[in-house]
């Protein structure tokens, strides 16, 4: 398994609607890359209302060779044409591999 962690940095001011994410974005990811192996989706939303993450996605894929696929694949571009929908900020993304 290969984890991809997508997170979203700001401050109050930032503008990142949460529900549009849930209920959007995610099923929408979901859709797009669950034929390239992804598992599973969730987002975690950090409390507190000053800088730093204001979101993160957590996207569990079969492997690595999952997770290359479904960004290669042409259903990205509308995964990531999506962002703006919900938020101005720029994703970073990192990986993790579970032991």
């Amino acid at each position: 398994m290969t984890i991809l962690y997508v997170t979203y940095a700001g401050d109050a001011g930032t503008r990142f609607d949460r529900e549009y994410y849930v209920t959007q974005h995610l099923p929408l990811v979901m859709e797009a890359w669950g034929r390239y192996g992804l598992e599973s989706c969730a987002a975690f939303f950090p409390a507190g209302s000053g800088a730093g993450t204001v979101a993160i996605a957590e996207c569990r894929f079969r492997d690595e060779a999952s997770l290359q696929a479904a960004f290669n694949s042409p259903e990205s571009a509308r995964v990531m044409a999506d962002i703006r929908n919900f938020t101005d900020v720029e994703p970073s993304r990192s990986r993790a591999v579970p032991i």
